[in-house]
């Protein structure tokens, strides 16, 4: 069940009525309707998978309860690991077994000896890895004594289950959830106001602005070698925006959702695109990824403490874990090693926090230099967007190859039968419009809210891509 489909567009007023009316006056009910709601949307991807998910659940919910009735360090060290351990085997199964296979077979065969490995015909779970890591904060939380371990089960397979983060996050923590679904949750109007707000610009992200770049991007990508240079760089910024649009307009929705049950979540994204460095882009992108990263592994393996050299290899781990993180391939990693690339001179130079504060454009030099490294960090990360796209580290080389040196700029008219120029059109209308919003969560709210919503619906009526149904790029991570 797609958040852009008719199906949620049944599915999700039913379970409002329902939550509002069935269960107003009590907490027990309101999260009954949730847990019923999340297994009925998850299993709706494949219902073989509800055991898995419930299997997980299981896992980390008695875990935690062995981990905090432990009598000794050692009993308290076993349980954990032995959680990681399943959590993560499980994932890596799923996920990453073929890949370490095949990769294993393609270098035993680099030195002339034959391998015929045994691959696994599976089918990944939607949502593994976001779920896995919900479970896994929760019990490293408990083992370091930040929290109690959850004692009512219905709570905590809400915590896990909860379907608008359920699929493609955002990743909560626990200290920040499972205190929202111990109490009464009343309706707020405004509340479930900027949720419907919320809601709807996230489907413009998605339908409008993400599945159009898509059309183009994949043209782009899928042909690149018959491409001139603009088209290239065009393709660039076309899946730039793509999987800005697709995955910061997942977010917005599973926000905006939460917010009509009265259930706030972790915010996401804080407008990435307008960042002046790499180290502000990533405090503004993928939110609950990069601080999960932080807090579970950049500062255990000792975060800033130490030397550069530390500093410099903790970074790396962090980037080269969050490109594998995303799939099981190749690209994911050199796009994750080029972000830690661009992130090594502000670590160096230790200006890697310059760039924290809010800022203003004006008539001025500083304001002409900031523009400039918002373009050149833009530039930067669509390079690197380049190898996450393509489908091997060759086609990404190849592709930036003959981005520089093909020099023809016309503008061409693709196999798809259309030019990119009314795209590129509605790409800087919504540039414009996020950046003169960007203190905000969305642009709808404030006055004339009710004209800017009419103009949204419009604009989701009329530009929206529906004849070519996609799903979000984030359901396969």
């Amino acid at each position: 069940m797609f958040f852009n489909s008719l199906h949620f567009a049944i599915f999700l007023p039913i379970v409002f009525i329902l939550y509002w009316v069935i269960g107003a006056k009590s907490k027990i009910n309101q999260n009954y309707i949730l847990i019923l709601a999340s297994y009925y949307f998850y299993s709706c991807w494949d219902w073989r998978f509800l055991f898995l998910l419930v299997f997980s659940t299981l896992l980390d919910y008695v875990s935690g309860m062995k981990i905090e009735n432990s009598q000794t360090p050692f009993e308290r060290k076993m349980w954990l690991w032995l959680c990681i351990s399943i959590n993560l085997g499980f994932l890596g199964v799923f996920k990453y077994y073929n890949f370490f296979a095949s990769s294993f077979a393609e270098l035993v065969h680099s030195f002339g000896f034959t391998a015929s490995p045994i691959l696994l015909k599976l089918i990944l779970p939607v949502g593994i890895s976001f779920y896995t890591f919900h479970g896994l904060s929760y019990i490293i939380d408990i083992y370091y004594k930040r929290i109690k371990a959850e004692k009512n089960f219905v709570d905590y397979s809400l915590f896990v289950s909860y379907f608008p983060l359920l699929v493609a996050g955002p990743i909560e923590r626990a200290t920040h959830l499972l205190p929202q679904l111990k109490v009464n949750r009343k309706f707020e109007f405004n509340k479930a106001k900027e949720g419907i707000y919320q809601i709807v610009w996230g489907l413009v992200k998605k339908v409008v602005i993400a599945d159009s770049c898509a059309i183009y991007a994949n043209e782009i990508f899928n042909h690149y070698n018959s491409m001139n240079s603009w088209s290239l760089i065009l393709g660039a910024i076309y899946f730039a925006f793509q999987i800005y649009g697709d995955f910061s307009g997942y977010s917005d929705i599973a926000l905006g959702t939460s917010k009509l049950f009265g259930i706030d979540l972790l915010r996401n994204f804080n407008y990435p695109y307008f960042s002046r460095d790499i180290a502000e882009f990533w405090r503004k992108w993928h939110i609950s990824l990069s601080s999960w990263f932080r807090d579970y592994l950049y500062i255990p393996l000792g975060g800033s403490k130490g030397n550069k050299l530390f500093q410099v290899r903790n970074t790396f781990i962090i980037f080269l874990v969050s490109g594998f993180w995303h799939g099981a391939n190749f690209t994911y990693v050199a796009w994750g090693l080029i972000n830690a690339l661009y992130f090594l001179p502000l670590l160096l130079l230790n200006q890697n926090r310059k760039n924290v504060a809010d800022f203003t454009l004006g008539f001025n030099f500083d304001s002409v230099r900031t523009l400039l490294n918002i373009l050149t960090t833009f530039a930067l990360t669509c390079i690197a967007w380049i190898f996450f796209r393509s489908k091997t580290i060759t086609d990404a080389f190849l592709y930036i190859k003959r981005m520089f040196e093909n020099q023809k700029f016309s503008t061409e008219y693709f196999r798809i039968e259309r030019y990119s120029n009314e795209l590129l059109a509605l790409v800087l209308i919504f540039v414009i419009i996020e950046w003169n919003n960007r203190h905000k969560l969305e642009p709808i709210s404030g006055k004339w809210s009710w004209l800017k919503l009419s103009l949204c619906l419009a604009a989701i009526v009329s530009l929206g891509i529906f004849s070519d149904y996609k799903e979000f790029i984030y359901f396969q991570f």
